[in-house]
């Protein structure tokens, strides 16, 4: 197997977040000496931000396991088309169909504990051309709904350091859903109030993702990311198992 063979990880994360939901993730992949990609996430919309990451993914040679959390996941479902995405891996995240929305998924099942700490914030778009809406979470509630069991400490950190999520993004349906084409692998969060885990099983399960269900958290990465990591490296083995 030639350097260019060997599978990148792209680690995706989602809204209310940013890179940092990954940091304990990322040395278990180093350690294994993979190459791993951490882009930050506009947050804007989910077809732009699919873009965008559509757009990192073109540049790396060599196949690519994405991994999208959360609302990561959405992005990847439609990023994930790119050709040299060999796998998808979605850690508490959305695996959308065609034509679907984040609001028209979630809205099959019972709201979490999220729907009622959702702030709506306004912003001005780019040119002076109108406002957007932000949506943070309230801070004081964050840490019991995201990272019931990450430190406390840094969970107060994550509360006031949130990358808010652009309103539009909920209601944008995805264009492509590259798990119909590409292996995927699911981690459903038992423990989850951000994302009701009904969401999550009936998205993975549709997907046909190979599923693994731990007691956690929404931030799954940073409270299991041995787990997290071993899913990873599943489905990086089942890459390297069809270039060797």
């Amino acid at each position: 197997m030639t350097a260019n063979d060997t599978p990148t990880v792209v680690l995706v994360h989602g809204a209310f977040a940013d890179t940092s939901s990954s940091a304990r993730v990322i040395p278990e992949l180093l350690a294994d000496g993979l190459k791993v990609l951490a882009p930050a996430v506009p947050n804007r919309s989910l077809t732009g931000d699919s873009a965008y990451i559509a757009s990192v993914v073109r540049q790396i040679p060599g196949p690519v396991v994405l991994v999208g959390h959360s609302y990561g996941g959405a992005v990847i479902t439609v990023a994930g088309a790119e050709e040299n995405v060999k796998a998808l891996v979605y850690p508490a995240g959305y695996a959308l169909e065609e034509g679907e929305s984040l609001g028209e998924l979630q809205g099959g099942f019972p709201a979490s504990e999220l729907a009622s700490a959702l702030v709506y914030t306004p912003f001005p778009l780019e040119g002076g051309d109108g406002q957007g809406t932000d949506v943070p979470v309230e801070v004081d509630r964050f840490p019991a709904i995201f990272a019931a069991d990450v430190d406390p400490a840094l969970a107060r950190v994550l509360a006031v350091s949130q990358r808010p999520l652009a309103a539009a993004a909920f209601g944008e349906a995805v264009p492509v859903s590259a798990w119909k084409s590409k292996p995927s692998w699911g981690l459903v969060c038992s423990a989850d109030w951000t994302i009701n885990p009904e969401v999550e099983r009936f998205g993975h399960r549709r997907a046909g993702a190979t599923t693994v269900e731990i007691d956690s958290s929404h931030l799954v990465m940073l409270a299991h990311p041995e787990q997290v990591a071993d899913l990873i490296r599943t489905a990086v083995r089942s890459v390297t198992s069809v270039t060797d």
